[in-house]
């Protein structure tokens, strides 16, 4: 039995964060409902590499993070669609939205609205910086709160700076630590027998993922500089091998001396002070550069990791792909087919494993609305009752 098993989720968000944060939830047994505008659909149905899923409304965008889900369209401008959504509130155990701050209230569908109907409610908002302050009227997607908040900045070289990380580290981020949120209220309610409200913020997420920086400078009042791939120790950053860099990753003392005694140049192992590392930075950074230089990195991988040293060479996604070790993890789940899509479908379920209940797939991701009708006779609605409503525009 998996951990949520019998918990149901009702999942009104779009684009990333939101979804990935409800299908963590879902891959570990909850029954998550997602609610879409059956016109305004989460946009990330029309997102991704291929973009004949993309006209289907089924892109990669979507696809990445909505196996095991349930998806109705319910408009909530409209009477009856809020009226629907209230009815599904009664027995949920969970909503989570990241729509902009104000905006379910506004539709009568926030916190306060929906608790008195529900005392168990655990209600999870997901906002760019939160429900109040200057900021909380904002808006904002992925790259702008990397820049806002001070993440660009310190990404790049002295050179060339700011830089955005390839991946939308913070929607991701925000996903993970609003699932935390959501199980570790789910656990709370389990002891007081109360819903619980969470807000969440993109903002605040991004502090969290650069706790060391924040730290330091506040101590210190020096702002962490953009360093590219040259680090701290001459021991723990990237080279230049015969054929491709090389990132050594040789972090504690024990590592830096074994590194060395690898190389051949055990006289530069020592290591004292900050200040005396820091002045030997630049000469066994040189000596390392040239000993490095001598060989392939593959050679480099397999020599130094045979010596308890962490090293690798630089790989692009596509090798990181065909890693044996992935397939080892169970990582990344096959749909072998998903209806109306040609071909199979590869998704990434949970970065862990369980030995018993852990995550995993059953059901692929649904098309627009695919579960309405059967959400909505579950309520009690009759099939005319649901023809009446799509033909009004509630659903």
């Amino acid at each position: 039995m998996r951990p949520y098993e019998g918990i149901k989720i009702i999942d009104i968000t779009h684009v990333l964060a939101g979804p990935f944060a409800a299908y963590q939830l879902a891959l570990l047994g909850a029954d998550v409902i997602k609610v879409e505008h059956p016109i305004d659909y989460d946009q990330s149905r029309d997102s991704g590499g291929d973009r004949a899923l993309n006209r289907q409304q089924m892109g990669t965008g979507f696809l990445t993070q909505a196996s095991n889900k349930r998806a109705i369209t319910l408009n909530l401008k409209h009477e009856k669609g809020r009226e629907i959504l209230k009815k599904l509130v009664k027995d949920a155990d969970v909503l989570v939205e990241n729509w902009r701050s104000g905006a379910f209230p506004a539709l009568g569908l926030g916190w306060s609205d929906l608790w008195p109907l529900n005392p168990r409610l655990i209600y999870c908002s997901m906002t760019a910086f939160g429900q109040e302050g200057p900021r909380g009227v904002q808006t904002a997607y992925d790259q702008l709160i990397q820049a806002t908040s001070g993440m660009m900045a310190m990404t790049g070289t002295p050179d060339v700076n700011p830089i955005k990380t390839g991946a939308p580290v913070i929607d991701y981020a925000t996903g993970t630590m609003c699932a935390f949120a959501i199980s570790a209220a789910l656990f709370q309610r389990e002891r007081t027998g109360r819903g619980q409200y969470i807000d969440s913020s993109m903002l605040d997420v991004s502090m969290m993922l650069m706790g060391s920086h924040i730290t330091s400078y506040l101590r210190t009042g020096s702002e962490p500089k953009p360093k590219g791939n040259r680090m701290d120790r001459a021991s723990s950053q990237l080279y230049a091998a015969k054929d491709a860099p090389l990132m050594i990753a040789a972090g504690n003392r024990g590592q830096h001396e074994r590194l060395f005694r690898a190389v051949g140049r055990p006289d530069l192992a020592a290591q004292s002070s900050h200040d005396e590392r820091e002045a030997l930075y630049e000469k066994q950074t040189e000596e390392l550069q040239k000993i490095i230089a001598q060989r392939t990195a593959d050679e480099w991988e397999q020599y130094l990791q045979g010596s308890h040293v962490p090293a690798g060479r630089v790989r692009r996604l596509s090798e990181s792909l065909n890693d044996p070790q992935l397939a080892t993890r169970g990582v990344l789940h096959r749909h072998e087919k998903i209806e109306g899509i040609e071909g199979p479908v590869t998704v990434p379920m949970a970065a862990f494993k369980f030995a018993d209940g852990g995550p995993s797939i059953e059901t692929p991701p649904p098309r627009l609305g695919q579960h309405t009708d059967e959400v909505l006779a579950g309520l009690g609605y009759t099939k005319d009752d649901i023809a009446k409503l799509r033909a009004g525009g509630a659903i």
